[in-house]
């Protein structure tokens, strides 16, 4: 697996979560959101819209970093790997509410869609994962192609200070 093949899944997993927030737009009239809100109180109707807005904000994000910051999240930066590991994390969080949390006659009347989100959930958990622990298994022998390099100017390969 080499860095331009991380880079390249980590774009696809970008293009996953806009697809997520491509489904988060019809997702409302499907649930019948509006028609299940209407006896709760306003502030409870406002609140809940303000999240899912929110929500719909943070994946932009999400897939903003994994377009823009594709090698990054490769494993080029310790922060790069430590938000492939959150982003990693967040979506395992999702995998289990969905199966233990989630309503399960809708998610049964809606059988395909949660299927097919669940392995979409997969998929980002797996390529963030992988993006987040590779640096780890990188031998220290081997410095990672795109990090700086450590070596001072005037220092040669001995450490001596020739030039």
């Amino acid at each position: 697996m080499n860095t331009t093949w991380m880079i390249r899944v980590i774009w696809g997993a970008g293009a996953v979560q806009v697809g997520i927030m491509a489904a988060n737009v019809p997702l409302p009239g499907r649930l019948r959101v509006r028609e299940r809100l209407a006896s709760v109180p306003n502030f409870v109707r406002q609140i809940f819209y303000v999240h899912w807005v929110y929500i719909i904000i943070v994946l932009g994000l999400f897939a903003a970093l994994c377009f823009g910051f594709a090698p990054d999240l490769a494993g080029a930066s310790a922060l790069g790997r430590f938000l492939s590991g959150f982003m990693a994390a967040f979506w395992l969080l999702r995998i289990l509410l969905q199966i233990s949390y989630y309503d399960r006659e809708i998610r049964r009347d809606n059988r395909v869609l949660d299927v097919l989100y669940l392995a979409s959930l997969f998929v980002l958990v797996v390529i963030l994962g992988m993006a987040a622990l590779r640096p780890v298994f990188w031998t220290w022998s081997t410095p990672h192609p795109l990090a700086k390099s450590t070596r001072r100017m005037g220092q040669s390969a001995g450490g001596r200070g020739e030039v």
